[in-house]
């Protein structure tokens, strides 16, 4: 971050001004957290150095647990966890909040879900905070102008007892995309398409604000997509100014504000944008009229081509070990270079996780596959983000549409995003996913990952290969 005296500020520095407690040096802080949420297998560790030394949790009101990560997505009405190992580890969760007052989702919690989904639509995120979680996509809280990161076991542990984190400054980056998306693609599409721009190591050091048309056009569902997979780039936060649509989502999810209280917040949400005349460390333009429904074909999330492009040749490639990479990322895929990804058939088809899990989401999977069925070979799976976002499908008849069109209508929870319950895919098997990551192994050993959209994922059920949704029709 620019350590100039200049007056004009970036979102992100208003943030962390805000929120600093103690300068301890040029480039680390002492930075105050408004809300820490943890899930079960990051946690462990922090409540045992909590009970060796003695201490306790400063603010418990101001953490939040959730078991997401673990817990099985069979469709029953008590969830029970079998593996021992995983009960462990819920159990314990579950101990160490009862111990400290710290609220708590459990497994069967009427609002248990994954933390991402569910802590901003119990309007637990607001424009300005600091969240913090030993989870890599609490970037998504950048969507409500709130400045969301990961941190590590120790980290965890630091913030339990004193409710600060010992912070380094980042960098900052601005990413304008003017225009407005085309029909047949989300944000889901859009990142991607940055990602593989920037590459997955372009926005590293950096925390990114978003701007522009296209970006204030997005729902704000749409929003927390971009903002989730901004880390993908390596990005250490993601930022949008929060705007009248912000507003109204926060006013519908947030009940203690009311009258002048409510009159209040938003006038100070208001003030929460970039100055006409802050300098960021880097810039990047878009226009969104460039964007296609875009697939990865590779191990990493730039690894991607729009859904009319082709696989990078190796001999285009100058440098040898990008080559090496690409190579390597290829023979996992079981891909050529040069070939298209439209037409490749898929087995698997995993519509969830804390990227696209929403109802709005599902709405986009409902419109694609009412009607038709899930292609023979292929086993399509749809586990919400929430009890809440599961309930709301159910009312609006979305349900009855998946079921009727042959996929599983499962439980909430992280699921086969990263394959942590009994939610994995066999070796060999090629998966349409809607989720943030396609490394090796991440849903499964020698399983195949292709990032899509939730429409394209829907697409992608109902034909049996990867496919531009846009040509489906009616």
């Amino acid at each position: 971050m620019s350590t100039s005296t200049q007056t004009s500020k970036t979102l992100y520095e208003k943030l962390v001004e805000t929120h600093t407690v103690a300068r301890l040096d040029d480039q680390n802080v002492l930075l105050y957290a408004d809300l820490h949420i943890m899930n079960e297998y990051t946690s462990p560790q922090a409540f045992a150095g909590l009970a060796q030394t003695g201490r306790k949790v400063l603010q418990p009101g101001q953490n939040l647990a959730v078991v997401d990560h673990i817990i099985p997505t069979h469709p029953t009405t008590i969830r029970v966890i079998q593996d021992a190992d995983s009960a462990l580890q819920a159990s314990n969760l579950k101990r160490n909040c009862e111990m400290h007052g710290i609220p708590f989702y459990d497994a069967n919690d009427r609002y248990q879900g994954v933390e991402h989904v569910i802590v901003p639509e119990h309007g637990m995120v607001r424009p300005g905070m600091v969240i913090l979680c030993g989870d890599s996509h609490t970037t998504t809280y950048g969507a409500l102008g709130a400045l969301g990161f990961g941190i590590g076991t120790s980290e965890v542990e630091h913030v339990l007892a004193t409710q600060t984190l010992v912070y380094r400054l980042a960098r900052t980056m601005r990413i304008h995309v003017s225009g407005r998306l085309p029909f047949g693609t989300t944000s889901k599409d859009l990142i991607l398409m940055i990602i593989r721009k920037i590459s997955a190591q372009g926005a590293r050091g950096y925390a990114v604000e978003f701007c522009g048309e296209a970006i204030h056009a997005l729902s704000i569902e749409a929003r927390f997509a971009l903002c989730n997979m901004a880390v993908e780039a390596g990005a250490r936060g993601a930022l949008i100014a929060p705007d009248q649509m912000a507003f109204d989502y926060l006013t519908q999810r947030c009940p203690d504000l009311k009258g002048e209280s409510l009159a209040q917040a938003l006038n100070d949400w208001r003030h929460l944008r970039s100055d006409a005349g802050a300098t960021f460390d880097a810039e990047y333009s878009f226009d969104a009229a460039d964007v296609e429904p875009y697939v990865t074909w590779g191990t990493s999330p730039d690894q991607a081509i729009p859904i009319t492009g082709c696989i990078p040749e190796l001999s285009s490639i100058e440098d040898e070990t990008e080559r090496q990479t690409v190579d390597r990322a290829l023979r996992y895929t079981r891909l050529s270079p040069g070939s298209a990804l439209e037409g490749v058939p898929v087995q698997h088809i995993f519509i969830g996780s804390c990227t696209n899990a929403r109802i709005e989401d599902l709405r986009a999977v409902a419109e694609v596959v009412k009607g038709r069925k899930v292609a023979k070979h292929v086993r399509a799976m749809i586990v919400p983000g929430s009890g809440e976002v599961r309930r709301q499908a159910e009312v609006e008849g979305l349900a009855d549409i998946f079921l009727d069109a042959g996929f599983e209508w499962r439980q909430p929870g992280c699921s086969m995003c990263l394959a942590m319950n009994d939610d994995v895919l066999a070796p060999g098997i090629r998966c349409a996913s809607t989720t943030n990551r396609n490394f090796e192994g991440r849903q499964g050993r020698e399983a195949i990952t292709h990032l899509m959209s939730p429409a394209m994922a829907a697409a992608a059920a109902v034909t049996g290969c990867i496919t531009d949704v846009r040509n489906l029709g009616a």
